[in-house]
């Protein structure tokens, strides 16, 4: 209590936090669901304080990262990350201040684990607690499945770390069981909340997308004092809307995706600061936001799913005013959300190219080494997707991840070579000049040459990528790393190739169609003529005794949402014409036909790695049928 007021100024603890910070601080492993906003992150930011080493978090998004950070350090608590942002002077800085025991919470990317050197720093740092924000993305079952999560286990066992936390807003039953699984939590130290939050009164009104902009504009200028998020799909939509609100005198802004990072971070801070009274977002926006005072959420497309709608309205309503959650959506942009869904599922013949690679490497006795993006590119599978591939592989047995690092190790002296070779004595000496006369050298650059070296003085890999980072520590060298490689060992052959790239596409057929089921079961409960609040408290697990008695179906409002416009019949003929320029294009490139996925998606405007090498958004009929579903057009031309 005492640490909670001296550096949070808080009087007493929310529901739960008391509980998970007690769980934690006698060494067990725990996980904390609580509503978003509720205070999940107070829970290992107190036992960071107390317990003696680093506490390491690991969180999917670089602006969850950064609002944390900001708040801890505006609460004078040691902390920093690492990532893709920083310079290479701020990263080793960071390592110098986590080594030293200056930092006490270093937040990273889950992505970060896999890297060589990082791996090798974290070796040498004692770690007292791992913290998985989000952490549903180790779930298959959750709505945001993260592969790389899946090895979170593997990495608190390898860097020898005791206990976990696992935090989450949106976690079903199913993703919670699983989590415990995973890590071994015991159920007396889950703290499971409820997802109802009394002060949110959801309301669903369907209206057509050609009335949407005017129904939205007149209920936002009964609201013109308060402050609010109003969530679309499309980057365009959000300009779009944006811009119509602003012509109506209401201080809207538009914020996506596609805006550069440093445009981001002023609108947000604008936000904030109350110089815009409403964002209008794709879901790019609000990931660890903490405005109290957001009084409205409205969603003028559909969301892509309950548990992001929770997450969404659960940043209304932070000072428990009561605020509003506005559902305008029709079923007009429901084909967009089954398109994205569909755009990840990979063909089977693009699994069996996977497969072939795997079999060659087992016939030669030999280490399948991969570089993710050129496999992406020459297989046509998504970069998420191919994650997920290579972790079924890993659960049928037949690879195991072994190390992963860089292809390329570059660097520049910054001191004379002979003055940095005198540093060093006997054996070390011999060393240092064996990798310099091993590297070759360009005019300012030099590349090691880890065989050369090998041929010249055995040395294992290690001892150099340790001796590189030790030299630009030291202030000797800058250093490059390029091309991250991922080591597979080959277990065991693969007897029925193409039954196995059977299994596999229908265990991404699977994870498709309980997606689509995920877009259903949202509809339902738009639809649903009882309490919403309680069937979507019953959605996360938790039972309540009584209707709300304010949402709109408690309140006598119903609703049937607004079906899609009646789309013509997809002729063949048709068809056919307008793939002829990405069949022209792809077999110039690549001398086959394009398959019938491939075209179907060439048609809906789902990207993929071979449609982006041939440049196909160049193509005149590219997306032509994008207000199409892209399983009706998949059935038009397979018929």
């Amino acid at each position: 209590m005492q640490t909670l007021q001296q550096y949070f100024g808080f009087d007493q603890f929310r529901r739960g936090q008391l509980e998970i910070i007690q769980s934690v601080l006698q060494g067990k492993s725990a996980a904390a669901i609580f509503p978003t906003g509720s205070g999940k992150s107070l829970c290992y930011q107190i036992p960071a304080l107390l317990l003696p080493n680093l506490t390491l978090v690991v969180s999917p998004l670089l602006a969850l990262m950064q609002d944390q950070l900001s708040f801890l350090q505006a609460k004078g608590i040691a902390a920093a990350s690492i990532d893709s942002t920083q310079t290479r002077e701020q990263t080793q800085q960071t390592m110098r201040d986590v080594q030293s025991g200056q930092i006490k919470v270093l937040m990273i990317s889950v992505e970060r684990l896999k890297n060589e050197r990082f791996r090798n720093f974290i070796h040498r740092v004692p770690i007292s607690l791992l913290v998985v924000d989000e952490a549903h993305c180790i779930s298959e079952w959750g709505h945001n499945f993260r592969p790389d999560y899946l090895k979170l286990p593997q990495y608190l066992k390898e860097f020898s770390i005791p206990q976990a936390l696992l935090l989450t807003a949106t976690a079903t039953p199913r993703v919670i069981d699983d989590m415990q699984q995973k890590f071994f939590i015991h159920n007396h130290d889950v703290q499971l909340t409820g997802f109802y939050r009394a002060n949110l009164k959801l309301k669903v009104q369907s209206v057509a997308q050609h009335e949407r902009l005017e129904t939205l504009g007149q209920w936002l200028s009964e609201r013109q004092q308060k402050s609010g998020i109003i969530y679309v799909t499309q980057q365009k939509t959000a300009e779009d809307v944006a811009n119509a609100l602003s012509k109506r005198g209401i201080s809207a802004v538009a914020y996506h995706a596609g805006m550069g990072h440093e445009q981001r971070e002023q609108i947000q801070r604008a936000f904030m600061h109350n110089q815009h009274q409403c964002i209008v977002a794709t879901i790019a926006f609000g990931m660890g936001i903490d405005k109290s005072d957001i009084h409205y959420v409205v969603h003028y497309d559909l969301p892509k799913s309950l548990e992001n709608y929770s997450q969404e309205i659960g940043r209304a309503g932070r000072d428990g005013q009561d605020s509003e959650c506005l559902m305008l959506a029709g079923r007009d942009n429901l084909h967009l959300l089954e398109n994205y869904v569909y755009g990840d599922t990979p063909d089977q013949h693009e699994i069996a190219q996977i497969i072939e690679q795997i079999q060659q490497c087992q016939q030669s006795q030999q280490r399948w080494e991969i570089m993710l993006l050129p496999l992406s590119n020459t297989t046509n599978i998504r970069m998420l997707p191919l994650k997920t591939l290579l972790v079924y592989l890993e659960l049928e047995g037949i690879i195991k991840p072994l190390f992963s690092w860089f292809a390329e190790f570059r660097f520049k002296l910054l001191v004379d070579q002979n003055q940095l070779e005198t540093k060093f004595q006997g054996e070390r000496a011999e060393f240092v000049r064996a990798l310099f006369s091993s590297s070759s050298k360009a005019r300012v650059w030099w590349t090691v040459d880890f065989d050369a070296l090998h041929q010249q003085y055995p040395s294992e890999r290690s001892r150099v990528t340790l001796a590189l980072d030790y030299f630009q520590e030291q202030g000797w060298i800058e250093l490059e790393t390029k091309q991250m490689t991922e080591a597979f060992e080959v277990l065991k052959a693969i007897p029925e190739p193409a039954v196995l790239a059977q299994r596999l596409r229908d265990m991404f057929l699977t994870r498709q169609q309980a997606e689509i089921n995920r877009l259903q079961q949202m509809l339902n409960l738009f639809e649903a003529n009882s309490c919403l609040s309680l069937q979507l408290a019953d959605y996360f697990g938790q039972t309540l005794s009584t209707n709300c008695g304010h949402c709109s179906v408690c309140t006598g409002q119903t609703t049937a949402l607004q079906p899609p416009i009646q789309l013509p019949t997809l002729q063949a003929a048709n068809l056919n014409k307008a793939c002829q320029p990405l069949v022209e294009k792809y077999q110039s490139v690549f001398s086959v036909e394009p398959t019938a996925v491939l075209k179907a998606r060439f048609l809906s405007g789902i990207s993929s790695p071979h449609l982006t090498r041939i440049k196909a958004r160049q193509l005149k009929t590219y997306a032509e049928l994008e207000q199409y579903p892209f399983d009706r057009i998949l059935k038009a031309l397979q018929q």
